[in-house]
């Protein structure tokens, strides 16, 4: 039973903000009351640059890969693996440190991913540098690279419990995406589009 504190645990560490915190520690303003308001990497970039917004993706992906990575050194069972990286996910969408108002999770979901398994994760990522390289509009190249997450997962994985944690990730993200989505279908997105 110990084992599944590793769930709870990991909806803690996915509840850390790192966009919140960088700004902090960068002196920059609250990426919630600046930009689009969303606290992920997208809005630090716009409120402070390249680098804060790297290190804020890092940490948004970390947050997401070490727990699933833990969860898979000690062997535990998919099941278990799986939803330790889905309450990572979760903790970032809904942080209980923040007033549960957190970022839109595709770093987060990336980190998931490769902590599932890394081919997963390249694909994911490959998929956005496609897509992105085409259209040059980062939420496109989210939602495609997420919508496909879990067949990736079916094929490179195979496992029933890693694939229904990616397809939950999907439709969080796909509805976190939502005003994005709107846009898109308006032809109003851009490459800056609020993110």
């Amino acid at each position: 039973m110990v084992e599944w504190l590793f769930v709870p645990a990991a909806y803690l560490i996915g509840s850390i903000s790192s966009a919140i915190i960088i700004c902090r520690l960068m002196g920059l303003p609250d990426p919630r009351e600046q930009g689009s308001g969303n606290p992920g990497a997208t809005n630090v970039m716009r409120i402070g640059g390249k680098k804060a917004a790297a290190i804020t993706l890092l940490g948004d992906s970390l947050k997401g890969l070490l727990p699933v990575y833990a969860a898979n050194v000690l062997e535990l069972p998919a099941e278990l693996v799986a939803a330790t990286g889905l309450a990572a996910f979760i903790g970032h969408l809904y942080p209980i440190f923040f007033g549960f108002k957190g970022g839109k999770g595709v770093a987060t979901s990336v980190g998931v991913l490769l902590g599932f398994f890394w081919a997963l994760g390249l694909a994911f990522m490959a998929t956005w540098y496609l897509v992105y390289k085409l259209g040059k509009i980062s939420s496109l190249s989210a939602l495609v690279a997420s919508t496909l997450s879990p067949v990736f997962a079916w094929f490179l994985v195979g496992d029933e419990a890693i694939v229904a944690a990616s397809a939950v990730m999907m439709v969080f993200l796909l509805w976190r995406h939502k005003s994005n989505i709107q846009r898109l279908l308006a032809g109003e997105e851009s490459s800056k589009a609020k993110g």
